[in-house]
């Protein structure tokens, strides 16, 4: 009785420790303070700017075109992404058609980038729960990817590839044949990886019931992707607001269901970046029988001069909603630009994420938000 008496009596602080900004669970350059009460995570608050570039104002001071390579670097991993929604805003305001054949080429690549970032995640998501191997799988699939887009576009990681009115370089027929080839085997090969990793024991103890993300709580934040449909809604903007021509594709929308735990935990987060390849594997193989010949880029003055405006438009990367409001007051430059991140959103829920959890199954929460910090940042 003494003793319990004592034990009250005893004064004890949380301990703080920093996750990052240099740590492999944080995906990149990110600090995560926390506070612990021995294992289990009181609070955590993300601390971000490591990685903070001026993105935004530097396109005040560049032409239109000058702006694309400044979005490759947002989401560095989703590039060919980042790129069209950003042509796609500039299209809008000039009211630019996009040739028939860049369309597909453009959906083509897309669906390819999803591939190959979805790719990353699964390699590197699996090495944050102590798995190595179906790191070096995946980058031995997402590397054919990155071949193709390096012919295409001469880099391998930033592509300037995605220009306003088209795309700079057109795929060759034996392209076209390698990707029909890719497809085909990353289909098979998906599910060895699938079987590997998602149905493993470990692994399903490690993500099922951990890192909850109810759908209020999506709704909450403006979850959007992946994190938004791993809790069971079915939102997907290349199905309710279609840009391009996507409207011409049947694929599903693949949202979670608590099959291995709860509703919106970190196992159904990946299983629905895993099932979503099979979608844009759908999609690339009616791109590539329906592409026709023709040229890949559209009529578009030397130098461009968007009316004066302004328009939102926001297109479906890998990560999630990527949105650009543009701001033209007629002249040679953008007056404005801003950028809505998902990440940045998805970075936003963590401390409602970490309470309660052990500082383990906090990383696989962190890993399964799947995060870059480029386009946090800017």
């Amino acid at each position: 009785m003494d003793h319990n008496k004592e034990q009250e009596k005893l004064h004890t602080d949380l301990l703080t420790l920093n996750m990052g900004p240099q740590h492999p669970a944080t995906h990149g350059v990110l600090r995560v303070e926390i506070k612990t009460d021995s294992e289990v995570v009181a609070h955590a608050k993300p601390h971000l700017g490591y990685l903070h570039r001026c993105m935004e104002k530097h396109s005040e001071n560049l032409d239109y075109r000058g702006v694309i390579p400044f979005t490759d670097r947002l989401d560095y991993l989703a590039s060919m992404s980042m790129e069209w929604g950003y042509a796609l805003a500039v299209e809008k305001m000039l009211g630019t058609e996009v040739p028939k054949r860049a369309e597909y080429v453009r959906i083509i690549i897309a669906e390819l980038q999803r591939v190959a970032s979805h790719l990353m995640f699964f390699g590197t998501y699996a090495i944050d729960l102590g798995a190595f191997s179906p790191f070096l799988y995946a980058f031995q699939d997402r590397e054919t990817i990155l071949r193709i887009f390096e012919e295409v576009s001469g880099a391998r990681l930033l592509y300037n590839y995605v220009w306003i009115g088209g795309v700079w370089n057109d795929l060759s027929d034996d392209h076209l044949r390698r990707i029909d080839k890719f497809v085909d085997e990353m289909e098979e090969n998906m599910k060895k990886y699938h079987n590997l990793v998602g149905m493993n024991k470990i692994f399903r103890a490690r993500t099922a019931n951990v890192g909850v993300i109810s759908k209020e709580m999506a709704f909450d934040y403006g979850a959007t992707g992946p994190v938004l449909r791993g809790s069971g809604v079915e939102w997907d903007l290349r199905k309710e607001r279609p840009y391009g021509i996507y409207d011409q594709f049947d694929f599903d929308v693949i949202t979670g269901k608590g099959e291995m735990g709860t509703l919106g935990d970190c196992w159904d987060r990946y299983h629905v970046r895993v099932l979503e390849i099979y979608e844009s594997i759908k999609i690339i193989r009616q791109a590539l029988e329906g592409i026709e010949e023709g040229p890949v880029m559209g009529k578009v003055p030397k130098i461009i001069k968007v009316p004066a405006g302004e328009i939102y438009m926001r297109t479906e990367c890998p990560r999630g909603e990527l949105g650009y409001h543009l701001i033209s007051d007629g002249g040679k430059t953008p007056y404005r630009l801003k950028v809505k991140s998902s990440c940045f959103t998805h970075v936003s829920m963590l401390p409602d994420m970490a309470p309660g959890q052990l500082i383990a199954d906090f990383v696989a929460s962190i890993g399964s938000i799947d995060i870059v910090l480029g386009e946090v940042d800017r």
